[in-house]
């Protein structure tokens, strides 16, 4: 099984950056922020995470997308607002194509969500720091085997807690 955190819009914080790292850093494959850190790439709150630039990002180091594969897994991740998210997922979904990704890893919008359209699957962790919908600030871990038959999505508030509500649970392929 393999495991992966997922988070975006942490918006300056950093205590609460390295709390939910610590929490799960010993359970995890790989780590996600999916912009609008405002925080240098060399932090020491993204150390050893998949980071990428978001709107309210300033170090120009940072890259405004990434991919990476785990296994039958292979993810896109950008920020969204370069992908006009908030209005639809069309243009961040071709961009995947382009890339041959099947899982797409974005914020900007603040929202928790996760859906499957088509063979790919598209997560927003929502903002730790300032959530737009009635859950409070969330990020997410994502469980998948190998062969990707058994997908599931799971949020929390920042401070561990399961929002069973949003669990997203499919199969890709």
């Amino acid at each position: 099984m393999t495991t992966i955190l997922i988070m975006s819009d942490s918006h300056g914080w950093t205590k609460e950056v390295q709390e939910i790292k610590a929490r799960h850093v010993n359970d995890m494959d790989a780590m996600i922020h999916c912009g609008d850190s405002e925080l240098e790439q060399d932090s020491i709150e993204l150390k050893d995470m998949y980071v990428v630039k978001g709107n309210m990002d300033f170090d120009y180091d940072l890259k405004d997308e990434v991919t990476f594969q785990v296994g039958n897994a292979h993810f896109f991740i950008a920020h969204g607002h370069m992908h006009q998210i908030k209005y639809n997922l069309m243009p961040i979904s071709y961009r995947a194509d382009e890339l041959g990704a099947n899982i797409v890893c974005f914020g900007h919008s603040h929202v928790p969500g996760a859906e499957k359209v088509g063979n790919k699957l598209f997560i927003n962790p929502g903002s730790i720091r300032l959530p737009r919908s009635k859950y409070p600030g969330t990020y997410v871990i994502l469980h998948m085997n190998e062969d990707l038959s058994s997908v599931n999505v799971h949020f929390y508030t920042k401070e561990g807690d399961e929002i069973k509500e949003l669990s997203y649970h499919t199969s890709i392929g």
